[in-house]
């Protein structure tokens, strides 16, 4: 509780901004013609190299290991691995965010994954990872909950943490797999997760209506203090407001025409500053062709929004470290 006898983390699992009633069908109409149109110049041609090319991996690079050495060296520190996939080192722990590693994603047939293709192979694959101590998992789109993905890094040392209604996705071969629900937190050794509810979805598929979503807090609770959000997916939101950051990992493409579910570079740049983040990881751009903005409109975007302050936005390539 604070002096004012509110308590502070009730705004964790918070709905986040809705429109206003009145908008919402014209507003529902209007996503629903765009997402179209948009979809309908990209997945024809994916899904028919879907079934025409082989899966593979990707495979880091000289300068990639280099980084991975360095974040193995590090007692604070993330590497962008591609979209939602961010590798963080807190003191004695690797934590690995939405792990999506491979070349396609969507449903499986056939052994091989029928969807979207990246933009350019991944920077790593997961042999070329150090086994994190936990894997978070945001929510159950496809290009965040990768089971291709899992099932290669599946081991019984290493501990999920996922939003409620996801454990079914979660192959085999894990320690443990924790479902947190929003506003709740827990406690894994040296670290502390707590859920908060984005202004998002969590459906699997079309007819999946039963599973959550979360951005997370993570807080590291020896050692020198340190904070970290990951937002996973988020339209904008109040849900983040003063959580007082040292790094916010947040998602600043797929808001065209998807804005409702994405926040723009510019609402990004709004939570960053109303959470008093000390820093910015951006994520969720350049790597899967998910929406209609030209590919390097995000960052420069974000950098406009950001201005005179741009030295906080850690603009990484996939493959890059952030080491403090």
């Amino acid at each position: 509780m604070n002096e004012n006898g509110a308590n502070p983390r009730a705004r964790l699992d918070m709905p986040a901004n809705d429109p206003p009633p009145r908008s919402r069908a014209a507003d529902f109409l209007r996503r629903t013609v765009s997402g179209a149109r948009s979809a309908s110049r990209r997945y024809p041609r994916e899904l028919w190299r879907s079934l025409r090319e082989a899966p593979a991996w990707g495979c880091a690079d000289e300068g990639t290991r280099a980084a991975l050495d360095r974040l193995g060296r590090a007692r604070f520190g993330a590497a962008w691995l591609g979209h939602a996939t961010v590798l963080m080192r807190l003191g004695d722990d690797l934590v690995l965010t939405d792990p999506v590693l491979s070349d396609r994603i969507g449903p499986r047939i056939g052994g091989r994954s029928i969807g979207l293709g990246r933009l350019a192979p991944a920077p790593v694959g997961p042999a070329d990872l150090e086994p994190p101590t936990i894997i978070l998992l945001s929510h159950a789109h496809f290009d965040h909950l990768d089971r291709p993905t899992l099932q290669a890094l599946a081991s019984p040392t290493v501990r999920v943490v996922t939003a409620p209604g996801t454990r079914g996705l979660i192959p085999r071969g894990f320690g443990q797999v924790d479902e947190l629900p929003a506003g709740d937190s827990l406690t894994i050794g040296a670290l502390r997760f707590t859920a908060i509810r984005p202004n998002h979805w969590g459906a699997r598929t079309a007819l999946d209506t039963d599973r959550g979503y979360n951005s997370y807090l993570i807080e590291s609770l020896s050692g020198r203090p340190r904070r970290v959000l990951f937002g996973g997916d988020t339209a904008m939101t109040n849900a983040f407001d003063g959580l007082k950051a040292d790094l916010a990992i947040l998602g600043i493409g797929g808001y065209q025409p998807w804005v409702h579910a994405h926040a723009t570079p510019e609402q990004v740049w709004q939570m960053v500053q109303r959470a008093a983040a000390q820093r910015l990881l951006p994520i969720h751009h350049s790597t899967f062709p998910l929406s209609s903005e030209p590919i390097t409109e995000p960052l420069e975007r974000l950098s406009d929004a950001a201005g005179a302050s741009c030295d906080r936005v850690a603009a990484l390539r996939p493959g890059e470290a952030l080491i403090d």
